[in-house]
């Protein structure tokens, strides 16, 4: 049984972080969030100590270690901007991390953490957990079969309506979240690159606080994708049935279905990690430059390369009367 310490109980991924630890057989022994509506641990780990400030749950680590508790993983799942410092707080106490993605907005910190790593002689391990879904392995397996001259020709859409509670927390700020195309599509794109290979082209077309859109040519494929967080962005058809939610993959014309299949994929990630064969650093390093390229991209003229969506007229932001 292996000790685990997490930060960033109170978010929305936090609970399949209790779940995993739990469904392989560990314990939670700490946990640390500066808020406090965290009542769901008592339904995990109720024996769990919880910190709301960062200085006690360092100083109870550091009292658990000399006394010679072992610390053995720290899971992550505070806001994206906190991600570097945090992995780093875990790598200086000697545990292994296992972090949320985006792992780190810029590709500079990616090289800086692989030194701590080395020095420390523990892991990053990235949660990429579509790369464990069945489907997708399957559909890996059969691109990575193919010899083929001709590029995959693929659509990508993902609308996740959002109120305005969302421009008001840190994921609305693009400096802390690193805007839609790291929040909304970082796993969207690790799965895009980890399918048809490394980027040859890159153009984005569209990027405001409600939306991106954009263009990518890779080795294996040619991709339109859309996201977005604007209920006003989804097709009639979806928002007729009064889904709030739209997901799709198309490749040569035809929907590739992963809709199914979610539910223990943290899980999975975590007996992976445990196993020793976690993602790592350099794993996630590509789809994390290629946000960081597309957030600080001069947006181009639309043309026939775009998305059918990108076509949309522009919605002014929430606290700004959009509304």
């Amino acid at each position: 049984m292996k000790n685990f310490f997490l930060i960033g109980a109170a978010g929305y991924v936090a609970p399949r972080h209790f779940k995993a630890i739990k469904e392989t057989g560990n314990n939670l022994l700490a946990i640390y969030d500066k808020f406090d509506s965290v009542g769901i641990i008592d339904s995990w780990f109720p024996k769990a100590d919880f910190f709301t400030e960062y200085e006690r749950f360092d100083r109870h680590l550091e009292k658990l270690r000399r006394n010679h508790t072992s610390l053995d993983f720290l899971s992550i799942c505070s806001p994206n901007y906190l991600h570097d410092a945090h992995i780093r707080f875990g790598l200086r106490l000697n545990m292994d991390v296992i972090c949320e993605k985006p792992l780190v907005l810029n590709p500079w910190n990616v090289k800086a953490l692989q030194e701590i790593e080395e020095e420390s002689g523990k892991k990053v391990n990235s949660i990429l957990q579509l790369r464990l879904h069945p489907s997708v392995k399957k559909l890996r397996e059969q691109i990575q079969g193919e010899h083929k001259k001709e590029k995959y020709e693929v659509d990508l859409t993902y609308v996740t309506s959002r109120g305005p509670w969302y421009y008001a927390s840190w994921k609305g700020v693009q400096e802390k979240s690193g805007g839609i195309a790291t929040n909304i599509g970082i796993h969207f794109f690790d799965l895009l690159l980890w399918l048809f290979g490394r980027v040859e082209d890159n153009v984005v077309y569209v990027n405001t606080h409600d939306r991106a859109s954009g263009f990518l040519e890779l080795e294996k494929a040619r991709v339109k994708w859309f996201l977005s967080i604007n209920p006003d962005t989804l097709p009639e058809e979806v928002a007729q049935k009064g889904s709030r939610t739209h997901r799709s993959l198309k490749i040569n014309g035809r929907e590739f279905d992963f809709s199914s299949g979610f539910e223990d994929l943290h899980t999975l990630s975590y007996k992976e990690i445990l196993a020793g064969r976690g993602f790592s650093l350099t794993d996630s390093a590509q789809s994390i430059q290629l946000a960081y390229e597309i957030r600080n991209a001069l947006n181009t003229e639309l043309d026939e390369k775009a998305h059918p969506l990108a076509y949309l007229p522009a919605s002014k932001h929430p606290f700004l009367g959009g509304f």
